[in-house]
């Protein structure tokens, strides 16, 4: 038998909302429907396991819904829904963080298939993957194909808080606290532990928010 797992559907449309809501729940899975995406703030994302997210939304992006969930839980699984299905908005899509992409019109039984193996993935895993690079949080250490990178040790904290809030922007601020211990750093000298760490991850998967902070994909 299938595990049952706690699902966050998030759909505008009232007549595929309730669809949905009611097909994954005959499944056995506990569903929780919100119908109006400016209501995400009044839920747990914590309590969920899976984010079944509309991409075109009424009132908010379901781009921005996407940072959102990505800064807020990081190793939360996230499976897009959408009519969009050009080439660019899949990978704008993952870069952002998506899990998984599905396109309408759909089978309910290949979206109930992603969703039951999306909740079968260990999000407290301590192995964690950028491309061809492997980061063993527990071990403290990080692969390149298969071969041992060695970082500096702050460029090592700085990967690991970047990791931490994966998807979503990590401030200046931040780093400064977390790193550096609330010690002043110029951001000549952040640059410079962001300039090695992009030196082993594949291009473009760390990118900079000029004033704002730096983003792990």
């Amino acid at each position: 038998m299938t595990e049952s797992l706690s699902i966050l559907l998030i759909e505008d449309d009232p007549a595929l909302g309730d669809s949905l809501n009611e097909y994954l729940e005959d499944k056995g899975h506990s569903v929780t429907w919100l119908r109006d995406e400016r209501t995400l703030d009044a839920v747990s994302l914590s309590s969920f396991q899976v984010v079944v997210l509309d991409l075109i939304l009424q009132y908010i992006p379901g781009e921005e819904i996407l940072e959102k969930i990505r800064h807020e839980a990081p190793q939360l699984p996230v499976l897009v829904l959408t009519a969009k299905a050009e080439i660019w908005d899949k990978q704008a899509c993952f870069r952002a963080g998506a899990d998984d992409y599905l396109t309408k019109p759909f089978d309910p039984l290949e979206l109930l298939l992603r969703i039951q193996a999306l909740g079968k993935r260990d999000t407290s895993s301590e192995v964690h993957w950028c491309g061809d690079v492997e980061i063993d949080l527990h071990a403290q250490l990080v692969y390149k194909n298969g071969e041992e990178v060695r970082l500096s040790g702050r460029a090592w904290d700085l990967l690991v808080i970047l990791l931490q809030n994966r998807g979503g922007i990590v401030s200046k601020e931040q780093i400064m606290e977390q790193v550096w211990c609330d010690a002043l750093v110029t951001d000549n000298v952040i640059r410079y532990y962001i300039k090695e760490l992009r030196r082993v991850f594949p291009d473009q998967s760390i990118e900079t928010y000029k004033g704002r902070g730096y983003r792990l994909l």
